[in-house]
């Protein structure tokens, strides 16, 4: 059975997140679905990270083994022509060896949070970007965002329904930047909690606006205290970009 590695982009807006469920559209059940009507058979689908509702993909990262040999081309064509409409494309698909697996054999994984700080409502970018009325000062935010990276007990920034074994996680590199009307948010890890990105995101808001000082932010950081973490961004914002492999 050969074994295929797909890079995927989509937009979360009308899915219950990444991860099949009985009570609503996935983006793994709509792969699922479209891989089937390719393979005449049932196939399972394993993603790199399972995005939560209403979050988007620039670079997701899948793997399934099908029952029929098909050149890479033929997989990718034929599971965009099954997944349609659904906002879903298979950007590439190739060939990889059997041990190869979507989410455990990952290295580091990228996401953006997109934010924009306006007040006039969104028209084009709805449901793309948050939209924050108040003018951010993405420089305290940046300064702010860099105590984060390292290991830290990150149980501040860590959704009460998450299940990872330990709240320590090590972040490589987190960056706030703007760009253009935009307020970008780039960071990357091995792995991530649960919400972790619109937790940090929620809480570097505080700081852009000035609700927070960076001293603030720091103490809340350091409770590791679900408690003390800001508002949780929305989903519309969160991109996963990119899955990082071994060569």
């Amino acid at each position: 059975m050969p074994r295929y590695k797909l890079t995927l982009e989509y937009d979360g807006t009308p899915f219950y997140g990444w991860q099949w469920q009985d009570h609503g559209p996935s983006v793994q059940g709509s792969l699922q679905r479209a891989a089937a009507a390719l393979n005449g058979a049932p196939v399972i689908v394993q993603g790199a990270g399972r995005t939560d509702s209403g979050v988007h993909a620039l670079g997701q990262v899948a793997h399934l083994d099908l029952d029929k040999d098909l050149r890479c081309d033929r997989v990718r064509d034929a599971l965009n022509h099954h997944l349609r409409p659904d906002p879903i494309a298979v950007l590439e698909a190739e060939k990889v060896t059997e041990d190869f697996h979507a989410r455990f054999s990952a290295t580091k994984r990228h996401y953006l949070y997109r934010l924009i700080d306006r007040r006039a409502p969104l028209t084009l970018d709805k449901g793309q970007i948050w939209r924050v009325p108040q003018a951010l000062d993405s420089d305290a935010m940046h300064v702010a965002a860099q105590m984060l990276v390292g290991s830290h007990d990150f149980s501040t920034f860590r959704d009460a329904q998450c299940q990872a074994e330990s709240p320590v996680k090590t972040l490589d590199e987190i960056r706030v930047s703007r760009i253009g009307e935009e307020v970008q948010l780039t960071c990357s890890a091995r792995s991530f909690l649960h919400r972790q990105v619109r937790s940090f995101v929620g809480s570097l808001v505080e700081v852009g606006v000035g609700k927070w000082s960076l001293r603030d932010f720091k103490a809340a950081l350091d409770a590791a205290d679900r408690k003390r973490c800001g508002p949780v961004a929305p989903s519309d914002g969160l991109y996963l970009v990119a899955v990082d492999y071994p060569d």
